[in-house]
């Protein structure tokens, strides 16, 4: 499954899961893996590092362009086409395509070379406290496309003196060495809009739709409307190719220190998640997302952070469905100043963000971006890098807010770059000190260092519990201590009037790396789920739900 809805009635697509050949770099052994996946779930491969080779044949009846999407490969890829290099591409968390012009009619071999090693090509897939799994880890598609075909369609939802309208900006590319003249036609709620385009040979060209429509009913959380846009693109009148977009109606404003959706503040009530399970690694299933969802939605939670990178575009339209509100960031976590110098991270990151908004624009869930949680914003030449990156954020997208998690407490110089302040705090687990005191020093140190007069959000705070270990002491470790610190937590948040929002870190345990200090974490994995790599509920998940319910009962969402 690549999307939760149909995006092409006249394009021709073909998923490419199911097994497929695989050899490990080193070993003479051939394998049949299954790809999306990853390597790890297989008993050869359990904590393998290394470089392996995918292969499976596609078979074309007639000469065409295909065009090949990978939403997933972790970490680099290179892609063959019959023994030809034809992509290559670094960063698990975000897709890539590849074109292949006039393809011959036959069998071809595809081959898909995947990289988990950590190397100082790699800024950032490092050691940290998540793990970097091995493989395709999220689905392929292959696509049939003409000579002229839609490169992208976004959409910006515009609310203007009590009215809506939607901004449609589309992309063609012309792949061919000829001039042409083309037609567009775009379908939203019943309205019809065309317009005319000349493509130069080998060239792009950009076209912009503006448009009120009447009757919308906004996506919200409890009403998450969406909208089914279908663009089509023809030729002297005869529909050559296509592309449906999913869209919402909804605003994200900054008034003060308030976080508005559609004109109404909002308190976001949060997990932090992290993409692994026990049985999936970083390949989610399907089923598993759904669970995840259904396990958040059940605690009363209203928002997902996607922790500490892109999510599979899966779990965002689950997201879209269900008015549930995401914070996505970009993939750097946790990087001192010269991890932040290697030579490759500032392309690298470059390179993120554009994918991360180019691919998720339309996504209505999502109401902020995020990048370089606990970076050296401490330091001048950080400063230069998250100014570099808000600044690329914003020509990208400018119609949401943008924010980045600080650990860098007391010392960030960079609270007056983001629209929104966001800092972790871990009172009670890192911090012997009471949670509403710690808290009141970090506002009052934000207030006066760049952030003042902002939205402010609790982006993580927690603590670690082994499931299962019950100690009536309530020493550290135990889920009753657990539960007791997020408690103590929330009631220090949740009714904060300086606050708009808390992420408890985490939702679910996940699994780390094992080098460097990270490995010191019990079982290898950050332990502070309020349920197990499995899913089972810790004492804290009932701790949440309450008090989650109970501020809900109060929301005017």
């Amino acid at each position: 499954m690549i999307r939760l809805f149909q995006t092409h009635n006249i394009r021709r697509t073909e998923e490419l899961d199911g097994l497929w050949d695989f050899r490990m770099d080193g070993m003479e052994k051939q394998y049949r893996l299954p790809v999306p996946a990853c390597w790890e779930q297989h008993p050869d491969f359990l904590r393998h590092r290394g470089r392996g080779v995918y292969t499976r044949k596609i078979t074309l009846m007639r000469m065409e362009n295909l065009r090949l999407e990978f939403k997933g490969v972790s970490h680099t890829a290179d892609v063959f086409l019959d023994g030809c290099h034809i992509a290559h591409h670094y960063n698990a968390y975000t897709p890539f395509s590849v074109l292949i012009k006039s393809v011959p009619a036959g069998e071809h071999t595809l081959s898909v070379s995947a990289d988990n090693r950590f190397s100082p090509d790699s800024a950032l897939h490092i050691p940290n406290d998540y793990y970097s799994y091995g493989g395709i880890t999220r689905p392929v598609v292959l696509e049939r496309i003409p000579d002229i075909y839609i490169r992208k369609v976004h959409f910006t939802p515009i609310w203007h003196n009590g009215v809506w309208s939607g901004k449609i900006q589309v992309t063609l590319s012309n792949l061919s060495n000829k001039y042409c003249h083309a037609t567009v036609c775009i379908t939203l709620d019943g309205q019809d809009l065309k317009g005319e385009a000349q493509l130069n040979p080998g060239e792009d060209c950009d076209l912009q739709f503006v448009q009120d429509f009447l009757n919308i009913r906004e996506w919200s959380v409890l009403d998450p409307q969406l909208y089914i846009l279908n663009t089509v693109v023809s030729i002297d009148g005869n529909p050559i190719d296509d592309l449906i977009e999913r869209v919402g109606f909804r605003r994200i404003e900054i008034e003060g220190t308030k976080l508005l959706l559609n004109g109404k503040p909002i308190f976001l009530m949060g997990f932090n998640r992290h993409e692994d399970y026990a049985c999936d690694g970083c390949a989610v299933s399907f089923q598993h997302m759904v669970q995840d969802l259904d396990m958040i939605q059940d605690m009363h939670a209203n928002a997902v952070r996607t922790s500490h990178y892109p999510n599979d575009e899966r779990f965002l339209d689950l997201c879209d469905e269900r008015g549930i509100l995401v914070w996505e960031e970009n993939h750097a976590r946790g990087l001192t100043l010269p991890q932040m110098q290697n030579p490759n991270f500032e392309r690298q990151c470059e390179d993120c963000i554009r994918e991360i908004v180019e691919n998720h624009y339309n996504h209505p869930a999502i109401i902020i971006w995020g990048i370089l949680n606990e970076c050296a914003s401490e330091t001048d030449e950080g400063r230069r890098m998250y100014e570099k990156q808000y600044t690329q954020l914003r020509m990208l997208d400018v119609s949401r807010p943008l924010t980045s998690a600080t650990c860098r407490h007391f010392q960030d110089i960079c609270l007056d770059l983001p629209d929104v302040v966001s800092y972790n705090l871990y009172a009670g687990w890192y911090e012997d000190e009471r949670a509403a005191v710690r808290n009141a020093r970090e506002i009052e140190w934000v207030q006066a260092s760049g952030g003042a007069d902002k939205p402010i959000i609790v982006s993580e705070f927690g603590a670690g519990a082994n499931y299962g270990f019950r100690d009536r002491s309530h020493c550290k470790w135990s889920e009753e201590y657990q539960a007791d610190v997020l408690q103590e937590n929330l009631c220090a948040y949740l009714y904060d009037p300086n606050l708009t929002g808390a992420f408890v870190w985490q939702f679910a345990d996940c699994r780390v790396s094992e080098e460097l200090w990270f490995a010191r974490r019990a079982r290898c994995h950050n332990n502070k789920g309020v349920v197990d790599e499995y899913r089972r509920p810790k004492l804290a998940y009932d701790v949440v739900k309450a008090m989650f319910a109970a501020k809900a009962a109060n929301c005017p969402f």
